[in-house]
């Protein structure tokens, strides 16, 4: 059974994102088909949550050949959007200082619940559990319209 949603996902705005790509750019490294991010919509420092959005299509790199004749955007790319999210979370928790790099380090306890296909909105919502100089772990979780896709627990560390 999915564990309670972090936040309702219904109440994620993906067409008035608060922050774009070439803002996500400002805080994560990656670019070009590894941009897992299209926006986020809801950054709150205080509740320590996070709500991003990825906007998959026909053309995306993975569709020719994961799956042919029935695409799905594969887990590992899913848990992927979530480390961007949490990283860009992580980064401007602390300012982001222009040497610093946040890597991913580990994922815990994932489970997929359904399948996400091309021209989805894959919403991903994430909470720090824990953020330390060092160190970060956040609660995740995955959503196609209200259902819920994958939850896990992502790991972090500057590098």
């Amino acid at each position: 059974m999915p564990s309670e949603p972090l936040i309702d996902p219904g109440t994620i705005d993906t067409k008035n994102p608060i922050r774009d790509v070439r803002d996500i750019r400002t805080h994560n490294r990656q670019r070009h088909d590894m941009e897992m991010l299209s926006g986020i919509s809801l950054l709150d420092m205080e509740k320590q949550l996070i709500a991003g959005y990825k906007e998959l299509s026909e053309d995306d790199f993975w569709v020719r050949g994961h799956i042919p004749g029935r695409p799905v955007f594969p887990g590992v790319l899913q848990i992927e959007s979530a480390a961007q999210l949490t990283s860009y979370y992580y980064m401007e928790s602390i300012g982001n200082p222009p040497d610093v790099f946040i890597g991913f380090m580990g994922v815990t306890d994932v489970k997929f619940r359904g399948f996400v296909k091309p021209n989805d909105t894959f919403i991903i919502v994430a909470k720090a559990v824990e953020i330390r100089r060092r160190r970060c772990k956040f609660a995740c979780q995955g959503f196609v319209k209200d259902k819920m896709m994958f939850e896990g627990t992502i790991l972090g560390a500057p590098m």
